[in-house]
C-alpha cells in the first residue's frame, strides 16, 4: 500500500487535505466519497520528499482583512447590496493582490455563487474559519454582525502573536549577536593572541586557562569546514523530520513540556482555542463543525488531536467538559468553566471570557519572561566573551610582572 495526498470539498464547499494510505488513486477517491467528501486532488506521497517549497504567505496582511471586513461590514449594514459593495472595496484597495482576489470574488458572486463559496476560491487568504463564520452569516441573515466579529477575532489573534514575536525577538537578536562575536573571536582574535605569545616565546608556559580557550580556537578553525557541513546537515535533518507527521508531534509535545515557555504556550494554546471556538459558536456554526475548524487552526498537534478525539465523543452523545479534560492540555479551571457553560447554555459567552483572562495572562506570562530572559542572557553574554579576554590578557599581566620585577 502506498500514501497519498489528498485534497477535497465537502458538502459545505469547505476545503479538507489530508494523507491516506491506500492501494491506488481510485480507493482514495471512493473513500472520500463514502465520507460525503468530492475528491479534487489526489497525489501519490514519495516515500522520501524533502519539500523546500517554502510559502511566502498570501500577499494580505491582518491590516488588510480587517480594514476590509470593518469597511465591507458598515456597507452591509447601510443596505448597499452585495456586489457594489465588493465593486466599490476592490476599487480603493491599494494591494494589487487583495484587489485581484476582490475582483475575482465579485465576478464569481455574479455567476450565481454564494458569497462563501466564492472567499473558498482563495484559501491563502480567506482560511476555513472566515469562510464557514461567513457561510453562517449568509444563512442566518446577520453578515453584518458576522463580520464585524471577525474583524475583533483577527485584531485579538494578531495581538497574541505579536506579544509571542515581541518575547522571542529579543533572545534571538541576543543570541545571533553572541555566535557571531564567538567565531571572530575564536577565527582571528583568539589565532592573533596566539602568534604574539610565540613570538615572546612564552607559549609554553602559558595559565591553563589560555590554553585551553586556544585548543577550543584550533580545533573550531581546523574542523570548521566539517562543522558547517554537519550543521548544514542537522539544520536540513531537522527540518524533514518536522515535516513529518511524527516529528512534528515530538516537537509540539516537547514545546508543550518546556520549563519556563512551557506554560506560556498551554496559555496561548487555551486563549487561541477558546476565543476560536466561542466566536464560531456564538456566529452559529454547529458545535462538531467548530471543533473541526478549531483543531485545523490550533497550530499544535498534540492539542489538535485532543480537539478531535472531543469531537469524536461529542458525536457520541458525551459532552464537552469530559474530553476536554482527559486531554491533559488544558487547565482544571478551563475544563470546569466550559462544564459551566454548557450547563447554563452560555458557551460561547463562557469560551470568551475564558479566552479574555487567558490573553491577559499571556500578556503577564510574557511580560515575565522578558524580564527573566534579559539578565540571563547577559550573564551568559558576559561570562563567554569575559573568559575569552581573560584567558588572553592573563599572560599579558604576567609578562608585564616579570619584566618590572627584573
Amino acid at each position: 500500500m502506498a500514501e497519498f495526498v489528498w485534497e477535497a470539498r465537502g458538502r459545505a464547499g469547505e476545503v479538507k487535505r489530508g494523507t491516506m494510505e491506500a492501494d491506488n488513486e481510485a480507493a482514495v477517491q471512493n473513500r472520500l466519497r463514502a465520507q460525503q467528501l468530492n475528491p479534487t486532488k489526489v497525489k501519490k506521497k514519495g516515500s522520501f520528499q524533502l519539500n523546500f517549497n517554502f510559502s511566502l504567505g498570501s500577499g494580505v496582511d491582518a491590516k488588510d482583512l480587517v480594514k476590509f471586513i470593518r469597511q465591507f461590514a458598515t456597507m452591509i449594514d447601510a443596505g448597499l447590496p452585495l456586489v457594489q459593495c465588493l465593486e466599490i472595496l476592490s476599487a480603493q484597495e491599494p494591494n494589487k493582490i487583495f484587489q485581484a482576489a476582490l475582483r475575482d470574488i465579485k465576478s464569481t458572486v455574479e455567476q450565481g455563487a454564494t458569497f462563501s463559496d466564492a472567499l473558498r476560491r482563495h484559501p491563502k487568504i480567506f482560511d476555513d474559519l472566515f469562510t464557514n463564520l461567513v457561510q453562517a452569516g449568509e444563512v442566518g441573515g446577520i453578515l453584518d454582525t458576522i463580520l464585524n466579529r471577525l474583524a475583533v477575532y483577527i485584531e485579538k489573534r494578531v495581538k497574541l502573536a505579536r506579544q509571542v514575536r515581541g518575547a522571542l525577538a529579543y533572545p534571538i537578536a541576543v543570541i545571533c549577536i553572541l555566535i557571531v562575536v564567538m567565531i571572530v573571536l575564536l577565527t582571528f582574535v583568539i589565532p592573533a593572541f596566539e602568534n604574539m605569545f610565540a613570538e615572546f616565546g612564552a607559549k609554553d608556559a602559558l595559565p591553563a586557562l589560555t590554553k585551553a580557550v586556544i585548543g577550543v580556537s584550533k580545533g573550531f578553525v581546523t574542523y570548521l569546514p566539517l562543522t558547517t557541513v554537519l550543521s548544514i546537515g542537522l539544520g536540513v535533518g531537522a527540518v524533514y523530520f518536522y515535516r513529518t507527521p511524527r516529528g512534528k508531534r515530538f516537537v509540539h509535545a516537547a514545546l508543550l513540556k518546556l520549563p519556563i515557555m512551557g506554560p506560556v504556550l498551554q496559555k496561548i494554546a487555551v486563549a487561541r482555542f477558546t476565543r476560536t471556538l466561542g466566536t464560531l459558536l456564538a456566529s452559529g456554526v454547529s458545535i462538531l463543525d467548530a471543533l473541526d475548524i478549531v483543531a485545523k487552526t490550533s497550530g499544535n498537534v498534540v492539542v489538535e488531536e485532543g480537539l478531535r478525539y472531543a469531537r469524536d465523543r461529542i458525536s457520541e452523545g458525551k459532552n464537552m467538559a469530559e474530553p476536554l479534560g482527559e486531554m491533559k492540555v488544558f487547565p482544571g479551571m478551563v475544563v470546569q468553566m466550559v462544564a459551566v457553560g454548557e450547563q447554563t447554555g452560555a458557551l460561547d459567552t463562557m469560551l470568551n471570557k475564558i479566552a479574555d483572562f487567558y490573553e491577559e495572562e499571556v500578556d503577564v506570562a510574557v511580560s515575565s519572561l522578558t524580564s527573566l530572559i534579559e539578565p540571563l542572557l547577559m550573564v551568559v553574554v558576559g561570562g563567554m566573551v569575559g573568559i575569552v579576554l581573560v584567558s588572553m590578557y592573563l599572560p599579558i599581566f604576567e609578562l608585564a610582572g616579570k619584566i618590572k620585577a627584573e
